[in-house]
């Protein structure tokens, strides 16, 4: 009976070779512009938010307010609505979701940053600061400045040395996020972020709704402790609901500064300014009887429909676009070349590939196998200029080789060598102890072996002489 098959286990054959020369090419997936953006901002949600990198007073400004809110609901809305109206807690929601809406919307995006110059742009800029101030015997710093006339009213544009560009008007470099921004009001830590052209609106409407919650709020709690001391006493009120006294101390404390800074940009926006002019006073008429805001349009209205009602201009930077290489980029080779235009896997893979020699060098099956032996051709056709070893052979076998074959030059002329029908024996039939040696590119007898045969052959000649 034959025996049962075993059954055949296979393996998997990588068809990848580990050779650098056929190694594939991955996919290089190209990188969008905001993960190498240099301003010192943090983007979420593939670039497509963008706030400060100081947000702890953000979460702050999150915290008090969606705390506030939920203890309201909690321990205020359900007596307010049954004793008054439940039109109460509606409003009050309403209130909620529109400062979220807008306090999220002026976080969360971009306030007007302009795009810095590229090493071109910033090269000819330079080169027409230069042509602008004149060549003279004595060097004198080129202006950083330029001036434009705008309704009448002379602005002046500085030149920004983060950006490498000359500011339009009313733009400002923000120290914090590191950027220029147009139209440049403020940088809020309260909305982690800084306000300007693109994010103005949604900031006013964030402070003037946040007013009216809290004022809400302050109100209805206040009225809730009263209705409630009326029936139960004062202390017994405060008692059944504690909350109520914990939004009542934080409503009293933010309403003021929240009510004040409604007003303060309420009176900017009627006249159509900004913080940053008003702070320093650009516009006022102590610095000139004939210094005028040349961006008022007259009108309280006309100022209120341009500041808010107008159209959002785009975004300048482009965050979520990808990364445009056009330019070769320079690649140190290992051997201290530089290459353009190549990636550094092809470097890599030029360095590990090693010269091609004008003789196959042995295989390591093949070099230190014991008791191989091959027949050799005369050892007149060696030469001393023997072709060097690959660089992964080392220094010590490359010595050895020399010195084994270098000498056989002399010691094998007039020799006699085996011919097919007088070579030994397979490998595996030799003694232990035979003397075999090898060089680069064949092997060869030993000297002593061959010295021992060529007397044995003279012993022979001497013989059939005598006969």
């Amino acid at each position: 009976m034959p025996p049962p098959m075993k059954q055949c286990e296979y393996s998997q054959i990588t068809t990848q070779s580990s050779s650098p020369m056929e190694s594939p090419k991955k996919k290089k997936i190209p990188r969008k512009k905001w993960e190498v953006f240099p301003g010192r901002n943090k983007f979420h949600c593939d670039g497509r938010i963008m706030m400060a990198r100081q947000t702890g007073v953000f979460y702050l400004t999150l915290v008090l307010i969606v705390v506030t809110t939920g203890l309201f609901f909690a321990f205020d809305c359900p007596f307010l609505s049954v004793t008054i109206t439940p039109v109460i807690p509606a409003i009050a929601g309403v209130l909620f979701f529109f400062v979220m809406g807008t306090l999220l919307r002026t976080s969360f995006s971009d306030p007007g940053v302009l795009p810095r110059a590229t090493q071109d742009e910033a090269a000819d800029l330079e080169r027409q600061i230069d042509i602008a101030n004149g060549s003279g015997g004595s060097y004198r710093p080129p202006p950083r400045t330029k001036e434009v006339i705008i309704n009448g009213q002379t602005v002046k544009l500085k030149y920004c040395f983060t950006c490498k560009i000359f500011r339009p008007p009313r733009a400002s470099h923000c120290s914090l996020c590191d950027n220029c921004v147009e139209r440049f009001d403020h940088h809020c830590p309260w909305v982690g972020n800084c306000v300007g052209k693109r994010n103005y609106r949604f900031f006013y409407m964030f402070i003037l709704s946040l007013s009216f919650l809290t004022v809400f709020i302050f109100a209805f709690v206040i009225t809730h402790v009263i209705l409630r001391s009326q029936k139960t006493g004062f202390l017994n009120a405060l008692k059944d609901s504690p909350a109520s006294v914990l939004e009542a101390v934080v409503c009293f404390f933010s309403v003021w500064s929240i009510l004040g800074l409604s007003g303060f940009h309420t009176y900017l926006i009627s006249s159509n300014q900004t913080t940053n002019e008003d702070i320093k006073g650009s516009w006022s008429n102590k610095r000139s009887k004939d210094n005028y805001n040349p961006y008022s349009y007259g009108n309280i209205f006309t100022n209120c429909c341009a500041a808010l009602c107008g159209p959002l201009p785009p975004s300048l930077i482009d965050r979520r676009g990808a990364i445009q290489s056009d330019t070769p980029q320079s690649v140190a080779a290992p051997n201290g070349i530089t290459t353009y235009g190549a990636t550094q896997s092809q470097s890599n893979m030029a360095a590990a590939t090693p010269l091609l020699q004008s003789e196959t060098s042995p295989t390591n099956e093949e070099s230190h196998l014991p008791g191989k032996m091959t027949i050799s051709s005369p050892c007149a056709t060696l030469t001393l200029g023997q072709p060097t070893p690959p660089p992964s052979t080392s220094n010590l076998a490359t010595e050895a080789i020399l010195t084994d074959t270098m000498p056989l030059k002399e010691a094998c002329e007039g020799h006699h060598f085996l011919t097919p029908e007088e070579t030994p024996s397979p490998p595996g039939m030799l003694t232990p102890g035979t003397p075999l040696t090898h060089s680069h590119t064949m092997h060869v007898l030993n000297a002593v072996t061959q010295d021992s045969m060529h007397e044995d052959s003279v012993r022979g000649l001497v013989k059939l002489s005598s006969v």
